[in-house]
């Protein structure tokens, strides 16, 4: 399990209903990705849930390396790239996924965490491990997932929810679409 994500910060007076527009026209491309799990369609808006930028950001979840290096270098993505430039590819190594029992998803919230120097790594992952499956358990959670990235050590902590109030820390963005050809195929629980 891969996690990725970019993001696109607009400008403040960037209308937003372009990018909603946007992921109408190219969702189905990905409705039967091979090798991907799930690709959640993620914005932010400037002065909605406490946002301070207006912000695409998708969020994924790769089953397989090579579904991830099709999208990247085979030519999906560059669509992406000519139409806003090329943004930074963000990567983590995936700790855990957990199903939640709630259905259609509103909102996500990303949280990222720092892996303190001097952390035992092992105990530090059990939590985030710990965290994720805590976290679908929870009223309203679609699924949960943990990751972490080993160059900048940071981990990262996502989750879908049905409703309105999610229940955890972090940033808060809407779901446009949810793509989810191999979702049924992410391995549950920890990942090693």
């Amino acid at each position: 399990m891969q996690a990725m994500q970019y993001e696109l910060t607009l400008p403040a007076d960037y209308d937003m209903g372009i990018i909603r527009a946007r992921v109408t026209r190219v969702s189905p491309a990905l409705e039967d990705w091979e090798g991907l799990g799930f690709k959640t369609y993620l914005m932010r808006e400037r002065g909605v849930r406490d946002s301070p930028v207006n912000q695409y950001a998708p969020f994924y979840l790769w089953n397989t390396i090579e579904g991830m290096n099709r999208f990247l270098w085979g030519g999906a993505f560059q669509h992406l790239v000519d139409d806003f430039g090329r943004p930074a590819v963000h990567q983590w190594t995936g700790l855990a996924y957990a199903e939640g029992t709630a259905a259609r998803p509103a909102l996500a919230v990303r949280r990222r965490q720092p892996v303190p120097e001097g952390a035992e790594l092992t105990a530090l992952m059990a939590d985030a491990v710990a965290e994720a499956e805590r976290r679908a358990g929870q009223d309203g959670v679609v699924l949960a997932a943990a990751a972490v990235d080993p160059h900048r050590w940071e981990l990262v902590h996502f989750s879908l929810w049905e409703h309105d109030a999610p229940k955890t820390e972090g940033e808060v963005f809407e779901v446009l679409h949810l793509s989810a050809p191999g979702r049924s195929l992410v391995a549950h629980g920890r990942q090693w």
